[in-house]
């Protein structure tokens, strides 16, 4: 069972059974995979950036730090399904 990057009804863990990884919702998850991960890296950077700036606001920091928070929890999931397919 397959982990997706996606979360179904009332916020619950979605599985896919299945062991061909060129299915289409295995392709699709690897792909929604990869744009998460690409994302997190994307949001390190800003994040980095508002906490480098002394001028940042209380607005900056808490919008970065929700985005971090979200991308966290993306890429947790990627490593949590990816290491339970090792």
């Amino acid at each position: 069972m397959r982990l997706l990057p996606w979360t179904g009804a009332g916020g619950k863990p979605c599985y896919l059974s299945t062991d061909d990884p060129n299915s289409p919702l295995s392709r699709l998850a690897d792909d929604i995979e990869a744009a998460q991960l690409a994302d997190a890296e994307k949001v390190l950077a800003g994040a980095r950036a508002v906490l480098d700036d002394p001028g940042a606001g209380e607005h900056a920091v808490r919008f970065a730090l929700t985005r971090a928070v979200e991308s966290l929890g993306d890429t947790l999931r990627v490593a949590v399904s990816r290491g339970e397919r090792a």
